[in-house]
């Protein structure tokens, strides 16, 4: 059975492609850049992507006809990498995901951010936001999950707030761990990088026999394409990856070094299936990927959502109420 979503901030796809594999149907789509519009459009033509500002979307026409309102929003307030300004950065959406929840009124709202947003300086702000949706009527489940349990080959640890309408059986529970299924970046990579016959790549997929660090896709006001900053590329060196830039394909025949990755490779250790387009610009591809939420986590959180779901009271909110609970 299908259920319906409206997402936020949807950037290059990735929370998308992953509750759609989970069963959702895409109601409304919102973003802000046109690259990352047109990119969601040349994917998946049928969805109806409002390439738009989200302060500037009305969520009051869907109000009570959606069963999921999801949204990444932009991680840069909170990120370790930046200022860490929360709700005093021009940035920060979390006004607009409740406001919007208020407007829609969803069964249940997901929304993803970076592990800085469950740091000790932002305490008071997130539980302001707990204590908001719980005002406005839903039960609220927060948890960091790790992308490399989930069959990622990296580890990318990102916060999950999940609500649950207090109207709805709260039966929800994270996605357990599935380690067993996880990849290292080697044989995650190996066929890609080689492509071109290039001679030393058993014996870089042998090197290469961890998880990635966390890829990182940098800001539209800074740098070029790379793998981040000093730790990160050393962590990358250590596998036989130059994380100084990111190379157009893969090695040639006769290779010597170490290798750059592409941005079909980031792609895939991002969870992206192979035939998902980012255009032709690399800096500007290489942003979405690093800077996008991979889609087997969000299909493992989908699938949860979804038994809720499946056991939503055909009575009104007016007459069955279930109490609710500040954080599960």
């Amino acid at each position: 059975m299908e259920y319906t979503s409206i997402e936020i901030c949807a950037g290059a796809g990735g929370q998308a492609l992953g509750l759609e594999m989970a069963g959702f149907s895409h109601q409304v789509l919102v973003e802000y850049e046109k690259e990352y519009c047109d990119c969601l459009k040349k994917n998946r033509p049928l969805w109806n992507v409002k390439c738009m500002d989200v302060r500037q979307f009305d969520g009051q026409p869907y109000k009570g006809k959606i069963d999921l309102l999801a949204g990444g929003v932009p991680c840069p307030p909170f990120s370790i990498a930046g200022k860490q300004l929360g709700a005093d950065d021009e940035r920060d959406l979390f006004p607009q995901m409740l406001r919007l929840v208020e407007e829609i009124d969803p069964k249940v709202v997901m929304i993803e951010n970076v592990r800085g947003f469950l740091g000790k300086l932002f305490d008071n702000y997130r539980n302001s936001i707990i204590v908001h949706l719980n005002q406005l009527g839903y039960n609220v489940h927060l948890r960091l999950l790790n992308a490399s349990d989930y069959g990622v080959p990296q580890l990318r640890p990102r916060a999950i707030i999940i609500g649950v309408r207090t109207d709805i059986y709260d039966l929800f529970t994270f996605p357990q761990p599935k380690p067993m299924q996880m990849k290292s970046v080697g044989d995650t990579l190996y066929d890609l990088m080689s492509a071109n016959g290039w001679h030393g790549a058993e014996r870089w997929r042998a090197k290469a026999d961890k998880i990635a660090p966390t890829l990182v896709g940098g800001s539209k006001r800074h740098g070029g394409p790379d793998l981040g900053p000093t730790r990160a590329r050393e962590a990358w060196a250590k596998m036989g990856i130059d994380g100084r830039g990111i190379a157009n394909e893969a090695p040639p025949a006769n290779f010597e070094g170490m290798p750059r990755l592409t941005p079909r490779m980031m792609a895939r250790l991002q969870g992206f299936p192979d035939d998902w387009q980012f255009g032709v610009r690399k800096t500007t591809a290489c942003r979405m990927i690093g800077n996008a939420f991979p889609p087997p986590v969000a299909c493992e959180v989908g699938l949860r959502i979804k038994q809720v779901l499946d056991y939503v009271s055909i009575d009104s909110r007016s007459t069955q109420e279930i109490p609710r609970r500040a954080v599960g």
